[in-house]
């Protein structure tokens, strides 16, 4: 099943969309690969989902990515007296360690690391962004604060810290032991939550050891802060807009997508953009297919594509890749086929944004799962070949079945020599498609 479209599209299931037939659909209707959320349902209820997921991949013979989105640290107020209670713009408010239920003039806020790095002028944000709060004095276990906008306020509701660095790992308890059984399920991707620095990316990849790659979630102004450094430890990443504009001014937000989405195509690493669209997940896909495949017909969709290309390394795989890109161009190919085992050929080829189809040919379906997420990279599970001709022969064949090419048409192929060893794409070949 071949998507006429570049960009691809990540569902997240939940209780009304994880059924096999469900998750089916889905699929059908456009989506490339799926996310569970750790954040809510158990791990029977993903368990499940996993299943459904692979049965379809089965039933397509098309390798569908499984990302576990980890939950992360989440920093909430304690509970009122009476379950809420309504702030008045300029009205004093104290968050301190008390665990007794709060009134009218206060509220626990149980996490001593945020009173670490509270100052005079610092502003909390409650509720998403509701709510916010000017802190005025602090000490070890308590902020005194002065209300900049009101309103309701009821147990339990979220508390961002804007632009501080809060000395806590990404991983709480509760996300190692949903990334274990994550890890045991043989999810291809791992989402980390609440990333703050480079370093905080250390822990996650030392406990996935290679089992599924890591997607990191730019949600704080201080993961921007660190973008390059953080793309370059992050096999991928995923711009949480709805969190960024929490903490930021929503009007930043736009042009940050676009500066992140640059740099994550500067370093061959896929980006995703998270974003609601509507309440139906079924509606949702079928629209985003619908929108993304008029976009990407339009003229100027292009030149803005070629407005911009990544500085190619002195390799010869970069080479390779970039003489595909113009090979292709210029017969007017039906595609660029790769040959990979890695990965890492089909990523530099989605990298130089080809005006052409890329049709991965991938020799572990591990690998195929994890690339279900790039960009223009349409993946079929096949063995290595032993010999030019063989390769050449399986990739007409692909591009042929999966209705990529045409009979006659033209595609352009890059491989590594030997075959199988990983990284060594040096070979560059044109061939056309035969009739069956």
């Amino acid at each position: 099943m071949h998507r006429h479209r570049s960009a691809k599209i990540l569902a997240t299931l939940g209780p009304a969309s994880s059924a096999p037939e469900r998750v089916r659909v889905l699929h059908e209707a456009g989506a490339d690969a799926f996310r569970l959320n750790f954040s809510h349902g158990t791990h029977e209820h993903h368990a499940e989902r996993c299943r459904a997921i692979r049965a379809v991949e089965e039933a397509t013979g098309r390798p569908i990515g499984i990302v576990a989105d980890l939950q992360g640290p989440k920093l909430r107020i304690g509970r009122f007296q009476e379950g809420r209670i309504h702030l008045a713009v300029g009205q004093d408010f104290r968050l301190d360690l008390d665990p007794a239920p709060g009134g009218q003039g206060r509220v626990g806020l149980p996490h001593p690391e945020v009173y670490a790095v509270l100052e005079p002028g610092v502003e909390l944000l409650l509720d998403d962004g509701k709510v916010r709060l000017a802190v005025e004095r602090v000490g070890n276990d308590h902020a005194e604060t002065r209300v900049v906008v009101g309103g309701p306020l009821s147990d339990s509701k979220g508390v961002n810290v804007p632009r501080a660095i809060l000395p806590i790992s990404p991983l709480t308890e509760k996300d190692r032991k949903d990334l274990q059984f994550a890890l045991d399920l043989g999810v291809d991707w791992v989402a980390l939550s609440f990333v703050q620095r480079p370093e905080d990316i250390a822990e996650a990849r030392r406990l996935i050891a290679g089992r599924a790659a890591i997607m990191v979630k730019v949600e704080k102004p201080s993961a921007v802060d660190h973008l390059d450094e953080i793309i370059d430890l992050a096999d991928g990443i995923m711009i949480a807009r709805g969190d960024l504009g929490v903490e930021l001014p929503p009007e930043e937000v736009p042009g940050l997508q676009k500066r992140m989405i640059r740099a994550a195509r500067r370093a061959g690493k896929p980006v995703v953009v998270a974003t609601q669209m509507l309440e139906s997940m079924i509606e949702a896909v079928t629209l985003m297919d619908r929108i993304i495949v008029k976009v990407e017909r339009d003229p100027l969709y292009r030149s803005y594509l070629d407005a911009y290309h990544a500085a190619a390394e002195h390799t010869a795989p970069d080479a390779i890749t970039l003489a595909a890109r113009e090979v292709a161009s210029t017969m007017r190919a039906a595609a660029i086929v790769t040959y990979t085992t890695t990965g890492s050929t089909a990523l530099r080829a989605a990298r130089e944004r080809p005006d052409r189809p890329i049709l991965g040919l991938i020799t572990q379906a591990t690998t195929a799962r994890r690339l279900a997420l790039v960009w223009g990279l349409h993946c079929v599970v096949c063995e290595d070949a032993h010999d030019v001709d063989e390769m050449t022969e399986r990739a007409c064949h692909f591009a042929r079945e999966t209705g990529v090419a045409g009979p006659d048409a033209p595609i352009v192929i890059t491989a590594g020599v030997p075959f199988g060893t990983p990284g060594s794409t040096n070979l560059l070949r044109i061939a056309w498609v035969r009739a069956r």
